[in-house]
């Protein structure tokens, strides 16, 4: 079983080319990012070179944070800036060789934000498409993301089935254990329309060794029903301990 490091909340004392090294050291095998855009792309390059880790992903940009943004692609009468955010986002995945992009919806509702966030996500399959770059979406919950526009499973199929394949699920058993709980299920019945998975404890969002999942026994069982990518760990750490790296990978 092999590891994503999502470096938007591992390593975060250290610079995003040293948490990628760090990451290395670790046995982490990929990493993933939040927001990179702050730094030297071929400081990060040459980490991912050094290290040879793919990067799984990295998030469109939240928009103006200070104002309340979490994404833009949802927001009507803001689709330039949204589109911008896509252009941003693949031209630095293809810097970077960068496997899929996080689509951020924003918090908004409402079917003309459906209508947006559909034209949007299209534009991003467009944009990224020719360099077989992936577009995810991620359903949230709503106790973490509250207004966001993209909340719980159904959703999410919606806006596959408006973009006729286009887009593929971030499946994050975090927000999907607090929505809908029935990890292994969910998993199963999506399998096609899932691109990426992540996982951290519930409640807490910290080390994935407590809780109420048992991800020892359901990570395993995902990966027997032949999920072979990196799983997502992306988790707020609450110590300097990565113990579950080993338990998880031996089975434990």
């Amino acid at each position: 079983m092999q590891f994503s490091a999502n470096l938007g909340f591992l390593f975060r004392d250290l610079d995003l080319p040293d948490a990628i090294r760090a990451a290395k050291r670790q046995g982490f095998t990929a990493v993933e990012m939040h927001w990179p855009y702050d730094t030297d792309v071929s400081a990060v390059t040459a980490a991912l070179a050094e290290t040879g880790l793919p990067v799984l992903g990295v998030n469109t940009s939240r928009g103006n944070v200070e104002a309340g943004d979490f994404g833009l692609s949802a927001l009507p009468g803001r689709e330039a800036e949204a589109r911008a955010a896509i252009d941003q986002a693949v031209a630095w995945a293809v810097a970077t060789g960068c496997r899929n992009i996080h689509v951020m919806a924003g918090k908004v509702q409402g079917e003309e934000a459906f209508a947006t966030f559909v034209a949007n996500l299209r534009y991003a399959s467009e944009a990224a498409a020719p360099h077989g770059i992936g577009i995810l979406i991620e359903p949230l919950n709503p106790r973490d993301a509250p207004g966001y526009f993209l909340i719980g499973i159904p959703a999410a199929l919606r806006v596959l089935e408006a973009t006729q394949g286009a887009v593929k699920i971030m499946f994050d058993c975090y927000h999907m254990q607090i929505v809908h709980g029935d990890l292994l299920t969910n998993v199963k019945r999506l399998r096609d329309q899932i691109g990426h998975i992540q996982f951290a404890a519930v409640p807490d969002r910290a080390e994935p060794d407590h809780g109420e999942v048992d991800y020892g026994w359901l990570l395993r069982a995902i990966a027997d029903t032949g999920y072979a990518a990196p799983f997502g760990a992306e988790y707020r750490p609450a110590s300097n301990s990565f113990a579950w790296m080993e338990r998880f990978a031996n089975g434990r």
